[in-house]
């Protein structure tokens, strides 16, 4: 999931359109790599920070609600697990253990209402964009949110690949 390298051409394609189109409503490639830096620089997780905002010089994220340290591990877990995985829309709920099972499903109850906003810091950058932890909850299936995963958690190595990649 973190390894772009390791992604199809297709999701390849998808995820750059994603990280480009999410790019350009902030104001530019820069302006969406710095904030990357400055959610990297907050330990031991940006998710975790209580004033649920980050900001850097030209753009900032906002979030409704703190993610505490136990459902974070979970999340980590899950994504530690899926890193590998080569298509963006994995099931977080492919687990053979139902107690596991049990535990992410509480998590993805306790983290599904957050919402990100993202916006430029001047109105002249764009309109900003909104994403959400999960892309899709149904009843046997939940899938992460790409732009919530390459923000939060892969590298902003990843984050350059993606926007550096051509179609």
């Amino acid at each position: 999931m973190c390894n772009f390298n390791k992604h199809n051409d297709d999701t390849k394609a998808l995820i750059h359109l994603l990280m480009k189109k999410s790019a350009d409503s902030v104001g530019g490639t820069n302006f969406l790599l710095g904030l990357l830096e400055a959610m990297k620089e907050k330990k031991p997780n940006a998710l975790m920070f209580k004033g649920c905002k980050i900001e850097s010089t030209e753009v900032s994220v906002r979030w409704n609600k703190i993610v505490f340290k136990d459902k974070l591990d979970i999340l980590e877990e899950v994504i530690r697990s899926h890193k590998s995985s080569e298509g963006v829309d994995f099931n977080i709920l492919e687990n053979d253990s139902e107690k596991k099972k049990k535990k992410i499903l509480n998590m993805v109850k306790t983290l599904s209402p957050i919402e990100f906003t993202v916006t430029p810091n001047s109105i002249e950058n764009g309109a900003g964009f909104n994403f959400k932890v999960f892309e899709s909850i149904e009843e046997n299936s939940v899938k992460i949110n790409p732009i919530f995963a390459a923000m939060f958690f892969c590298s902003t190595e990843y984050m350059k690949k993606a926007l550096k990649h051509s179609i």
